[in-house]
C-alpha cells in the first residue's frame, strides 16, 4: 500500500511539475513576444467601446424604453417586443424581402469574385492585369448615396442612358426605381458593380499562395490553361472560398441597408423594404425603439445561428472528403 501511495505521489507531483513548466514555458514565450501583444491594445480596445459595451442596449429590446426614464427608469416587459415582432404581418413582408435579396446576392454575386480571381490569375501582361485590377476595385471607393445618384441618372426615364437604348430597339422607358418588378434587380446588380472587384482581393492572394511548381508540373504535362485553372487554382483556394461563404451566410439577414436606404422610396417598399431599413424607419421615424431593437436582436441571433450551422456542415464535408 505505502508502495501504492509513494507511486501515486510520485505522478501527481510530476504532473503538477510538467503543467508549471508548461505555464512557465508559456509566461515566457509571452514576454518574448510583447511588442506584438502591446500592438493588439488598440484593436482589443476597439472591440471592447464599440462591440462589446453598446451589448448593455440590448436590455431594451425587453423594455417599454422611454427616452426620458432611460434603461434602468423603463418598464421591464419581458418577450412582448418579440411577440409583437412575430405577430406582425410587415415584419413578415420585410423579412421575405430580406431573405429574397440576400439569396440573390449569394447566387448570383458570390461567384463573381472567384471568377474575377480565377480569370485575372491566368493574365500574363502585368501592365494589362494591374490596370483591370485597378479599374474593377475603384468603385468599392465610392460611397452609396454617389453610386445611387450615378445609377438613378443612368436609368433615367427622361434621358437616361439604359432607357434611350430601350427607346432606340422600339421599347418603352422603364422606370427602374419605382417599379417592385425591376427594383430587385437594380439592388443586385449595382451591389456585384460596387463590390465584387475588391472581394476578389482576397481570392487573388489566396491564388498566389499556391505552390507555382504545380504550375509548371501541369505545364509540362499538357495541361491548358483551363484545367489548370479548374484542377489547381481552384482547389487551392477552395478552402477560402468555404470561409468567405461561411462569413457571408452569418450576414443573410444584413440585404444592404445603407443600399437600399439611397435607393428605395415608399413606391418599392413592398419589394425593397428590409430588415434594416425598417429598423431605420420604426426606431428612429415612430421612435418605437424597443420593437426596433428586438428587430435587430432577433437579426443579429438568426445570423449567429446561420454561421455556425454553416461552418459546422462545411466542416463535416471536408472532413468527408466532398469538397
Amino acid at each position: 500500500m505505502k508502495l501504492g501511495g509513494s507511486v501515486t505521489d510520485l505522478n501527481r507531483k510530476s504532473k503538477l511539475q510538467a503543467t508549471r513548466i508548461r505555464s512557465a514555458s508559456k509566461w515566457r514565450l509571452a514576454w518574448r513576444n510583447r511588442d506584438y501583444y502591446v500592438l493588439l491594445i488598440p484593436g482589443l480596445l476597439f472591440l471592447l467601446l464599440f462591440k462589446y459595451t453598446p451589448l448593455y442596449g440590448v436590455l431594451i429590446a425587453f423594455q417599454d424604453f422611454n427616452i426620458f426614464e432611460g434603461i434602468r427608469g423603463s418598464e421591464w416587459v419581458g418577450l412582448e417586443q418579440f411577440h409583437k415582432l412575430i405577430q406582425s404581418d410587415e415584419f413578415g413582408r420585410v423579412f421575405m424581402n430580406t431573405l429574397l435579396i440576400s439569396v440573390y446576392k449569394i447566387v448570383l454575386l458570390f461567384p463573381v469574385p472567384v471568377l474575377i480571381a480565377l480569370v485575372l490569375n491566368e493574365v500574363r501582361l502585368m501592365f494589362f492585369k494591374r490596370t483591370i485590377q485597378t479599374i474593377i476595385y475603384l468603385p468599392h471607393f465610392l460611397s452609396w448615396v454617389i453610386i445611387s445618384g450615378l445609377f438613378v441618372t443612368i436609368l433615367s426615364t427622361s434621358g437616361g442612358l439604359v432607357n434611350n437604348i430601350i427607346q432606340w430597339f422600339g421599347g418603352e422607358p422603364v422606370s427602374f426605381f419605382v417599379s417592385n418588378d425591376y427594383f430587385r434587380s437594380v439592388v443586385v446588380f449595382t451591389a456585384g458593380w460596387k463590390e465584387s472587384g475588391w472581394n476578389a482581393i482576397v481570392f487573388i492572394a489566396a491564388i498566389a499562395g499556391i505552390d507555382q511548381e504545380q504550375y509548371e508540373a501541369a505545364a509540362i504535362d499538357g495541361a491548358g490553361r483551363i484545367r489548370r485553372m479548374l484542377h489547381i487554382s481552384l482547389p487551392g483556394i477552395l478552402p477560402t472560398v468555404v470561409l468567405m461563404f461561411i462569413l457571408r451566410l452569418g450576414s443573410v439577414l444584413d440585404a444592404g441597408t445603407e443600399q437600399i436606404l439611397t435607393m428605395y422610396n415608399p413606391v418599392v417598399y413592398e419589394t425593397a423594404d428590409v430588415i434594416g431599413t425598417f429598423v431605420y424607419r420604426i426606431g428612429l421615424g415612430k421612435m418605437d425603439y424597443s420593437f426596433s431593437t428586438a428587430v435587430g436582436l432577433f437579426n443579429s441571433v438568426v445570423g449567429f445561428i446561420l454561421i455556425v450551422s454553416g461552418n459546422y456542415i462545411s466542416r463535416k464535408l471536408l472532413n468527408r472528403g466532398i469538397w
